[in-house]
């Protein structure tokens, strides 16, 4: 007797992602919207291994499963965490689920993704690998923090990523510059490129409180430590001459160092009564702040896609951003933005001044209509349809890098 295909649904594809990432239980509402989606792609099926946000790890299900590693209080100990567990984990999870693609999303999580992809093939179920390279990441960690042994620990980066690389099946990039440093890695991989995810509505959906020519704040956001370049933002706003002007630094201190000489430069230069630490807050609240704002500021050292720019734009606010990594990407220089040179608070300066001399009415215009048009939850739904679809096609297929 013959069988309908109601009766044997089609299997989906099962996905497994690896990363480093935090995640509290129940989600944010900004995760969840971005697993909601993703969960709604049609045909997969996805499993997610990352951190929990204390020390007990945890499994559970909302839009997609969740496997989560113990979150330990030292980095060194989170790295050994993930290293010596995750393999199993992704490997349990590849052999009884019979996974289809792994997606890292670091060139380091994908040195574990080639391990189970390569024991996979030992037994006839080889997943594809995808591997995402969202920032500069041979350089960007020691923008962070001190490591030990910096040679060392280069050496050792740089050769993850040469191994990652070399067994992807797919490449995720986010901007020309990470693109561009896929490619020198594994000329031939196919890539998908696609900013990182954003709940932007919120930030389209903000009113502004003033409109940008008659807004006289200006917004950092970001964490705070060295390599985001706010000591040069500090300077440029000290001799600037708009004493009426606030400066609002929005975003964690995640280096505490860092920020208490943040303060303290503040207090040296005589504007610590117009520059607010407000420290990290909601996607909304953060919205708000755009969009009080004549200008947001964003002098990073170096980046991927800061996601930071495309959000301040959606509310109508222009932005200054460095001239490094992706940000060339999103800003047209003197149409929707500015850019300016990094680690030059003189420059910096010079672009304060053309903000607060400029009618910034069709910058302000230009920059909402660019962001617009440049991302959407729907387009980053798209961008991962199209990144799984060129991940299984067959191995022949796969043409070179676009």
């Amino acid at each position: 007797m013959s069988h309908s295909a109601d009766q044997h649904p089609k299997r989906r594809i099962q996905v497994c992602w690896l990363s480093s990432a935090r995640y509290n239980q129940p989600l944010g509402s900004t995760n969840a919207r971005k697993w909601r989606l993703l969960a709604d792609l049609p045909g997969y099926e996805i499993r997610v291994i990352g951190f929990a946000a204390s020390a007990r790890g945890r499994h559970f299900h909302e839009s997609v499963g969740f496997f989560l590693l113990p979150q330990l209080p030292l980095s060194l100990l989170r790295y050994l965490t993930f290293f010596a567990l995750a393999p199993l984990l992704l490997g349990g999870l590849c052999l009884r689920r019979r996974a289809d693609i792994i997606v890292a999303q670091s060139p380091f999580e994908g040195a574990v993704g080639v391990g189970v992809k390569l024991l996979g093939g030992l037994i006839g179920r080889k997943p594809r690998l995808i591997i995402e390279n969202h920032n500069n990441f041979e350089v960007d960690l020691f923008l962070q923090r001190t490591v030990p042994l910096p040679s060392l620990y280069r050496a050792l980066m740089l050769a993850c990523a040469r191994f990652a690389f070399r067994h992807a099946d797919a490449a995720r990039t986010v901007s020309s510059t990470t693109a561009e440093r896929s490619r020198a890695f594994a000329p031939r991989l196919p890539q998908v490129r696609f900013m990182t995810w954003s709940d932007t509505d919120v930030f389209r959906q903000t009113p502004r409180k003033l409109p940008a020519e008659q807004a006289v704040d200006i917004v950092y956001a970001g964490v705070l430590r060295h390599g985001k370049g706010v000591h040069h933002l500090l300077d440029a706003f000290a001799r600037l001459d708009h004493p009426q002007a606030r400066l609002q630094l929005v975003g964690a201190p995640v280096n505490a160092d860092y920020a208490k000489a943040l303060q303290a430069q503040a207090r040296e230069l005589g504007i610590s009564q117009r520059v607010d630490f407000v420290g990290a807050v909601s996607q909304k609240r953060l919205a708000e702040y755009f969009a009080a704002a004549r200008v947001m500021v964003l002098p990073s050292l170096s980046e991927g896609l800061p996601r930071v720019i495309v959000e301040a734009m959606m509310t109508g606010t222009p932005v200054i951003g460095t001239r490094i990594s992706g940000i060339p990407d999103i800003i047209q220089d003197g149409e929707n933005s500015l850019l300016i040179a990094p680690d030059d608070a003189d420059d910096l300066l010079r672009a304060l001044r053309q903000i607060y001399a400029l009618d910034v009415t069709a910058m302000a215009a230009k920059a909402r209509a660019f962001a617009l048009d440049f991302f959407s939850p729907e387009k980053y739904a798209a961008g991962y349809q199209e990144l799984f679809e060129t991940a299984m096609r067959p191995p022949s297929k796969l043409g070179a890098a676009k």
